[in-house]
């Protein structure tokens, strides 16, 4: 394990990260420059289009490690022979090769992967902090840093991009040096692109990132950091073998999720899956496992062996939850099984992903879904559309609430229930709390917009908690403020307010107590279940008002007066009228007594009020949309 070296490379999205990894494996000749192209450890088509990391990459590297020896010096020799790879003898006053073992694991930046993310540097020993010359420190950047320093990780800090004319490397070295507290000439200078001092990053993570720790001998214990369906192999665990081996053919057992199998193949990532004997205590490679689903091979799990068991698993596994609920819906019927089919394989590579089956009135049938975030939710969506050409209408994102029921005479207790939908409220006279996610939000902007943005949040139910600068001329902007605040327009707002410079991240706190209400939408006098909402006690007005008005615009006009009312209990809090048609009966009379037009129109009347008793108003999917649009 002496020359293993583990490390990943963590940076804010659109920093470099694929096109850092893209150049430590031409260096290390991983890949052939025939077979190489950009990003090329994102494997998805969508990862290509975006320009970001989506799913994280594995690959191992050898590289030939050169140390010039000083005349005086001789190289000190391991105890062990298996201790070293050397490719050339030692020679006083020359040069020692070293043969290493390199792991890279290129990981996602985007806030809504983040356990996946603490997974991944719980695999390695060492992570480069990756900061683009061009745009400074950003919000997720400060997230990634310190999930590696929490995990106790060895940090190599790097500018990249400095081969373009904007680069400001001296300005971007302060901030690094302010957050990170190093010294300057510690912060490397790379370009990507062109390759520029690529080859000293390969050497600092050499020099500075201590060799895995482990212990061939002990019982099996490796820690599950991804994992992915493989149509012939079943589920593929990306593993880090903390200590034990595991070969081919040994029963495994999934320690939190109880499962046993049998190790149909085992290998490291090459970065195509490349079979091996073994993997022993310092690897970082896969276990196919021939699982059928991913949920039974979760993300943080300690695989151990049946025949000898660990003692205890690897510390910091948690389930994931989905933060974030939205509807999809075919746009067309028969669509339904298709789209079902087409969920549950999108399901078999994301063990975070979640769906159920659901119907309203106004969409028909469909799924309601579960996601880490919203980008999350906007990747399942797009790769739907280009693997399936599956079109769906998706509903506005809604959060999980947490409603404390009264005590039960029966059972004399409180009763906790998770609403993830407005249908699952219960009658309010049973509530006695309400509760909903909070988060930790950070924003970075340039001091020019600090006051748009304050005023963006000057929200009563965002609370301040500090400002800090990172130098004069860019800040930190620290909240807490409840998840559903931010997860529909509020990036697109703080992008618009600060022209695209701000930056923003957040980390779920838990739940806290709301006064919250369900807004009913009675169309007609018959209640719109799909319509309904939970919002703030002090925004109901507001809220109603605005649903009201919208919905007046988007339903059509009938032969009878439609009543769209919003209301909370059973009080009426907003109301609009869509006029009905009115057709012209007195058209075909030419004369005689008034009697004679009084009597058709008192006619008209009461056909109108029939019809408004018996007539039904069908809701179009594109007034359900703009209803719910913010």
């Amino acid at each position: 394990m002496k020359n293993i070296r583990n490390f990943c490379i963590i940076a804010h999205i659109d920093h470099g990260k694929s096109t850092l990894s893209d150049r430590i494996l031409e260096i290390t000749g991983t890949v052939e420059k025939r077979k190489m192209k950009e990003q090329f450890l994102d494997q998805m088509d969508l990862e290509r289009e975006r320009g970001i990391t989506i799913k994280l990459q594995p690959v191992r590297m050898q590289y030939n490690y050169v140390q010039k020896l000083s005349a005086k010096s001789t190289p000190s020799v391991p105890a062990s022979p298996a201790g070293r790879l050397r490719t050339s003898p030692p020679q006083r006053g020359g040069e020692e090769r070293e043969k290493y073992i390199l792991n890279l694991i290129d990981t996602p930046g985007h806030v809504d992967f983040n356990y996946e993310v603490s997974r991944s540097l719980a695999a390695v020993e060492g992570a480069i902090l990756l900061v683009d010359a061009t745009k400074g420190v950003q919000a997720q950047t400060l997230s990634n840093l310190y999930l590696a320093i929490e995990q106790g990780l060895e940090i190599i800090p790097a500018v990249n991009k400095i081969d373009l004319p904007n680069a400001n490397v001296e300005k971007v070295k302060k901030e690094i040096t302010h957050i990170l507290g190093c010294d300057e000439k510690d912060i490397l200078a790379v370009s990507g692109k062109t390759g520029e001092g690529v080859k000293k990053i390969i050497k600092t993570v050499i020099e500075k990132v201590p060799a895995p720790r482990g212990d061939i001998k002990k019982p099996l214990r490796a820690l599950i950091f991804d994992s992915k369906y493989d149509t012939y192999k079943g589920v593929l665990a990306y593993v880090r073998v903390v200590d034990g081996e595991v070969k081919r053919n040994d029963d495994i057992l999934m320690m939190a999720g109880e499962k046993e199998t049998s190790v149909v193949e085992a290998g490291y990532f090459n970065p195509d899956l490349t079979p091996c004997k073994s993997l022993k205590a310092g690897d970082i490679g896969y276990i196919a496992t021939g699982l059928k689903s991913v949920e039974r091979c979760r993300t943080g799990d300690t695989i151990t062996l049946v025949r000898n068991l660990a003692a205890r698993p690897l510390a910091g596994y948690k389930e994931v939850q989905p933060m974030v609920y939205a509807g999809f819906y075919p746009l067309e019927g028969n669509d339904y099984n298709f789209m079902r089919d087409a969920l549950g394989k999108l399901k078999l590579n994301d063990a975070a992903f979640i769906f159920e089956p659901e119907s309203n009135l106004a969409l028909g049938k469909g799924f309601r879904c579960g996601f880490l975030g919203m980008l999350h939710l906007e990747i399942v969506r797009a790769r739907m559309e280009k693997e399936f050409n599956l079109f769906s209408t998706v509903t506005v994102p809604s959060v999980v609430y947490k409603i404390k029921n009264k005590v039960d005479g029966a059972q004399n207790k409180n009763q906790e229930t998770l609403i993830y939908s407005p249908s699952d409220m219960p009658d309010p006279s049973i509530i006695e709390k309400i509760y909903e996610p909070y988060v930790k939000l950070e924003i970075i902007t340039p001091v020019s917009y600090l006051g748009a943005i304050m005023e963006l949040m000057n929200s009563p139910r965002a609370e301040y908690k500090d400002t800090e600068y990172i130098n004069e001329e860019r800040v930190v902007l620290k909240y807490e403020i409840p998840l559903m605040d931010i997860i529909v327009n509020f990036h697109d707002d703080l992008k618009s307010v600060s022209s695209g410079f701000a930056s923003m991240n957040y980390e779920v706190i838990g739940y806290r107590q709301s006064d919250l209400v369900k807004m009913n939408i009675l169309v007609a006098g018959e209640e719109a279940e799909a319509l309904s909402r939970i919002i703030p006690r002090e925004s109901v007005l507001r809220e109603g008002k605005a649903v009201v008005k919208k919905l007046k615009e988007a339903i059509p006009r009938q032969n009878f007066a439609i009543a769209v009312q919003a209301a909370v209990g059973g009080k009426i809090i907003a109301r609009e009228t869509i006029k009905p048609f009115r057709k012209d009966v007195t058209s075909g009379l030419y004369g005689g007594d008034v009697t004679r037009k009084r009597k058709l129109l008192e006619k008209q009347k009461k056909g109108k009020k029939k019809m408004k008793g018996i007539g039904k108003v069908i809701i179009p999917p594109e007034a359900f949309l703009a209803a719910l649009k913010k």
